[in-house]
């Protein structure tokens, strides 16, 4: 009987590599048509058509392709390496965000990959490296630095990548945008038992975060926060807002959640592909974008053009803006891009 069942799962095993293989090549070919389409976007080749492929098109390809063995913000953070440089093709294992050999004994370690085992007595690698890891027991996560300058939070419950931060000078809160997340954490010695608030879910990917700050003194703040589908958002907060709306607290944080429902967030589509930063210039009383959408690449208008639907002054760079700076003592934008 034990040699039949060991046979049964040797059959199983060879199923499943075959299985696996044929998935794998799949998703490379999906990648590969996915990069030429970007290629062809970027050199202002490329007509639309019913075969396009976007972020949900591959997303849904890729859960029908693995399962549940990818997870969302794995395929979602794949997704954006792979599109935001085409030169540098992403490891496929970077889809799973970690490499579990099969073995009756624990895999051998490698020199660099490996990182930390789970609860599953599981081997984790991944291209980067860990230098540093703490756990924060009363929150019940895992805070880690990577060699590459990656800082992560490992929740049980979930993995939040923090994509963005700010300080509200006003309100006096640190605030972190998550792929789905509004997180404002209170880092001054506590009176209450709460060290902040959490606001979800958000529909799409937050990228990016930044605080206005404008000279009326008046006991709030407001953010700016871009998405990767090239939505701008504007969201003002009071103290107020937090006693005055329904929250939930789970037993094992010491964060109140709130619905995103329940606040006022204006949004505006500016841009036809991610949000690499946002910003708001005082000096000019204007806020700014960038994103790799090589026709509308930066934008620079009046804050209040969230608010409507106005044209925005913006202009075009091939490949898009990564990143810019604003110089006051020579009024000059600086961008860079590739």
């Amino acid at each position: 009987m034990s040699g039949k069942k060991h046979r049964d799962k040797e059959s199983c095993s060879s199923l499943e590599l075959i299985d696996f293989k044929n998935a794998l090549e799949q998703f490379h070919n999906l990648v590969e048509k996915m990069v030429i389409q970007k290629t062809k976007e970027s050199s202002g080749l490329y007509t639309k058509d019913d075969d396009e492929i976007d972020y949900d098109k591959f997303y849904a390809t890729t859960r029908t392709l693995f399962g549940p063995a990818v997870k969302d913000h794995n395929i979602q953070a794949f997704f954006r390496k792979a599109m935001s440089n085409l030169d540098e093709r992403p490891e496929w294992l970077e889809i799973f965000g970690c490499f579990i050999g099969e073995s009756d004994g624990m895999p051998s370690p490698s020199k660099e990959s490996m990182v930390f085992l789970v609860s599953e007595k599981q081997q984790i690698t991944h291209s980067d490296v860990i230098k540093g890891m703490v756990k924060v027991p009363l929150q019940n996560f895992i805070v880690t630095a990577s060699q590459k300058g990656v800082l992560t939070v490992f929740s049980e419950q979930d993995t939040a990548w923090i994509t963005g931060c700010d300080f509200l000078p006003n309100l006096k809160y640190v605030v972190a945008v998550t792929e789905n997340t509004i997180i404002l954490w209170d880092y001054r010695p506590k009176e209450t038992k709460y060290e902040g608030f959490v606001i979800k879910p958000m529909k799409n990917c937050l990228l990016c975060v930044c605080t206005v700050t404008m000279a009326d003194n008046l006991p709030r703040d407001t953010i700016l926060m871009g998405d990767d589908k090239g939505y701008v958002y504007l969201l003002t907060m009071t103290s107020d807002d937090f006693i005055m709306k329904q929250s939930r607290a789970d037993k094992e944080s010491q964060f109140r959640f709130f619905d995103s429902e329940s606040f006022t967030i204006l949004k505006r589509k500016l841009h036809d592909d991610w949000v690499g930063k946002v910003r708001y210039i005082s000096a000019l009383k204007r806020f700014a974008s960038c994103s790799t959408d090589s026709t509308k690449s930066f934008v620079l208008d009046d804050i209040k053009r969230l608010e409507d639907n106005l044209p925005v002054k913006e202009f075009s760079v091939p490949k898009g803006v990564n990143a810019f700076t604003y110089c006051g003592k020579t009024k000059v934008i600086v961008t860079g891009g590739k």
